[in-house]
């Protein structure tokens, strides 16, 4: 059935016409009128101008009617149909106070610095009263597999799918990122924080020395001269601390090291081959560059969502095979309450939301307004652990603290320089 909307600007010609002011329909009898004799009427009439013509189904009909036409008031003015791809744009003020938050810069930076800040000194905090690194680990690593999940049912992200070589590089990888926490955990049970803070400061030297070694890359001569004051300072901020011992020292300089070799893996993991053909020996034996990645690329929170699972595990056997687990149920059974509970319960959740807001981070401001963050939390770190835990430091190790911070910033500005300078060669290459 079709139906034709016009408008008439004529003055009606006889009482029952249904032209001119009065809107009605004009039913044309097929049996009576042929469409040849309608379109003869229609020229004669040329005062009736068409204004829209359109399908409107479904329609009802009259049982001899082939087709309607619809007298409509001149004065009745037609609004234009609706694009069916036209969606309406919020304006800037129907916006969310939560989505303009969500989307500032330094909402985020915030943000990440509290959680890194507050994490470093709840984890020393927690472990003066439930002094069992292993299974602090193993929390945090329970918390991570459980909030990852939660997140990736949420469609936060996706969750990687491996090949069985896949999954035998990860459970291998999995292992260093255990033994690293661990580690982590247990020397900033034995030595202070501000010394902590000040030793892991050498983790780039770390980075640079095992890159070399392992992948026979070299660092320019910028980024070399950036670390003296770094390692200047750890000798001075060492120089007469008495909080520490040999013991605490050696595991936490072997955290450094770990932290460098875990982030070179990862880079190695879920990289191409590089192009440069420099080689050590060291490389050349255990063939870090094969001729694809062993993994590939990974969301961070999918590659937690792979590692916590594994790493849970394989800290509960470390604790198992220490004995702490034994000491623990002692503990359960003698000392602990259920504020300690809570406590422990609520490290986790700082331990993963710092993996979330870190990601989150790095994408909305950037890498060197992150490393700035770093340094800034840092500083911040060993001041309140001086006052937090009650701690005496001598000028020495005030001069050193502030050389190795200084060389630390230095590093940084100089390694996102070299970054951003690669960068623009490579998108003038291409």
């Amino acid at each position: 059935m079709q139906t034709l909307v016009e408008t008439s600007t004529a003055p009606p010609l006889s009482p029952g016409d249904a032209r001119g002011s009065r809107t009605g329909r004009i039913t044309l009898n097929s049996s009576a009128m042929n469409s040849k004799k309608a379109s003869k009427r229609a020229d004669r009439e040329g005062h009736l101008r068409l204004n829209r013509t359109y399908h409107r189904e479904p329609y009802p009909s009259s049982p001899n009617a082939d087709v309607n036409v619809l007298l409509v008031k001149p004065n009745v003015e037609l609004s234009p149909l609706p694009s069916p791809n036209s969606q309406p744009v919020p304006s800037r003020s129907s916006m969310s106070y939560c989505q303009r938050i969500n989307g500032s810069q330094t909402y985020w930076l915030c943000l990440y610095f509290c959680f890194n800040l507050g994490l470093t000194l709840y984890n020393k905090g927690v472990l003066v009263y439930f002094p069992f690194p292993y299974t602090l680990t193993a929390v945090h690593a329970l918390f991570g597999s459980l909030g990852s999940s939660a997140l990736a049912r949420a469609g936060f992200f996706k969750p990687a799918q491996l090949t069985k070589s896949q999954r035998m590089v990860v459970t291998a990888f999995s292992v260093l990122y255990a033994i690293n926490i661990v580690v982590s955990n247990v020397s900033l049970q034995l030595v202070t924080v501000p010394f902590h803070q000040v030793v892991r400061a050498v983790t780039p030297l770390f980075t640079i020395i095992l890159s070399s070694l392992l992948l026979g890359t070299t660092s320019s001569r910028a980024r070399i001269i950036s670390l003296i004051p770094v390692v200047a300072g750890v000798g001075f901020a060492t120089y007469g601390d008495y909080y520490y011992t040999k013991w605490g020292f050696f595991l936490t300089l072997l955290g450094a090291v770990l932290a460098a070799l875990k982030t070179i893996l990862t880079n190695v993991l879920q990289s191409p081959p590089a192009s440069s053909g420099s080689s050590s020996p060291l490389a050349k034996h255990f063939n870090l560059r094969s001729s694809s990645p062993a993994l590939p690329k990974l969301n961070p929170l999918a590659f937690l969502h792979l590692l916590s699972p594994l790493a849970f595990v394989q800290c509960i056997i470390f604790a198992q095979l220490s004995g702490e687990l034994t000491r623990i149920r002692h503990y359960a059974g003698t000392e602990m309450s259920s504020g300690k509970l809570l406590a422990v319960a609520f490290n986790g959740c700082i331990a993963f939301g710092l993996n979330v807001v870190s990601f989150s981070a790095n994408k909305k401001v950037g890498p060197l307004s992150m490393t700035v963050a770093a340094n800034v939390k840092q500083v911040l770190t060993i001041l309140l652990a001086v006052l937090i835990f009650n701690l005496t430091i001598s000028t020495t190790n005030v001069l050193g603290i502030l050389l190795t911070l200084l060389g630390g910033a230095w590093y940084a500005r100089v390694e996102y320089t070299e970054k951003k300078r690669a960068k623009e060669r490579r998108l003038r290459a291409i």
